[in-house]
């Protein structure tokens, strides 16, 4: 393991300068761009302080995520069908990540599950077949083949086939909800 490009990695996905934690741990900022650069090795103690800082554990500093599997193909897909909605997962246990991509297709007449509100949520869609009505609150919203739709997900919200045809959408929301 690379201590200091670890240090690094979590000083800037804090938001850190060298400087703000270099002086959150009592060290000096050139003492820092040393460990960051592998050109010093840093106590336990101090190291343990770095973590903190960071706020995280060692455990977790020390813990190397694996890169997954980055890429799928319509064998990974998982489909769940009902008569009138078919759920296809495009991304094999999605619901860990931040960000749940699927292609639901709606039947005429159709309605997808109803999504409740989520402070921090938000959705995407785009209609690759046919046309839907994307229903926000109290507010619903036509739309049609090669049209997208984006939303917070502060309202109760859900899809609806109203028309004759199939319609199928890439949705994708965050965090996963499906």
């Amino acid at each position: 393991m690379d201590i200091g490009e670890r240090i690094r990695q979590l000083r800037v996905s804090n938001d850190l300068t060298q400087e703000e934690l270099a002086s959150r741990c009592e060290l000096t900022k050139g003492f820092l761009s040393q460990l960051e650069n592998n050109l010093a090795t840093p106590s336990l103690p101090t190291l343990m302080d770095i973590v903190e800082a960071l706020g995280t554990t060692m455990a977790i500093f020390f813990t190397e995520e694996k890169d997954g599997k980055i890429t799928f193909s319509d064998e990974d897909f998982f489909v769940d069908e009902s008569q009138e909605v078919v759920i296809t997962y495009v991304v094999p246990n999605a619901q860990k990540n931040h960000m749940e991509p699927i292609i639901i297709e709606l039947q005429p007449n159709a309605c997808s599950k109803i999504i409740p509100p989520k402070e921090d949520g938000e959705t995407f869609g785009y209609v690759i077949e046919g046309m839907i009505n994307l229903v926000n609150g109290k507010n619903t919203y036509k739309v049609k083949q090669g049209g997208t739709f984006y939303l917070k997900c502060k309202k109760e919200h859900y899809l609806e086939n109203k028309s004759k045809r199939s319609a199928k959408v890439l949705w994708i929301c965050t965090p996963p909800l499906f």
